[in-house]
């Protein structure tokens, strides 16, 4: 099963719903970033403050990714605090088997020399 990383950006009040939201996906690694919007620089000319942003990000299997990005969508819809992006990119190699099984949930059972 091919990996992918999951990408999402929220509103700062919103990333411990959408962090849990992930996790439910069997993302068992991700990491949080505060960051900006990218409308910060208009916002600033007009004296406006613009509301923090959290990035999220997570590593889940292909067949979790289309799910997921199809239940965040929806979340999006929700109403002015739920809004955000989400995005997926490939992964393209991993080193070892145990750290594949780790991010893949998947049970791999190391044989002994």
């Amino acid at each position: 099963m091919k990996l992918e990383v999951v990408v999402a950006i929220v509103h700062d009040n919103k990333k411990a719903y959408y962090s849990s939201l992930i996790q439910a996906h069997q993302a068992n690694i991700q990491f949080t970033i505060p960051c900006k919007g990218t409308s910060h620089f208009l916002l600033g000319y007009l004296g406006l403050n613009e509301r923090p942003k959290t990035l999220i990000a997570s590593v889940v299997r292909e067949d979790q990714s289309k799910e997921l990005i199809d239940i965040l969508n929806d979340n999006f819809q929700k109403g002015k605090d739920y809004k955000g992006v989400a995005f997926t990119i490939p992964f393209s190699s991993m080193i070892g088997t145990l750290a594949y099984g780790f991010l893949s949930n998947e049970k791999i059972v190391k044989e002994e020399a």
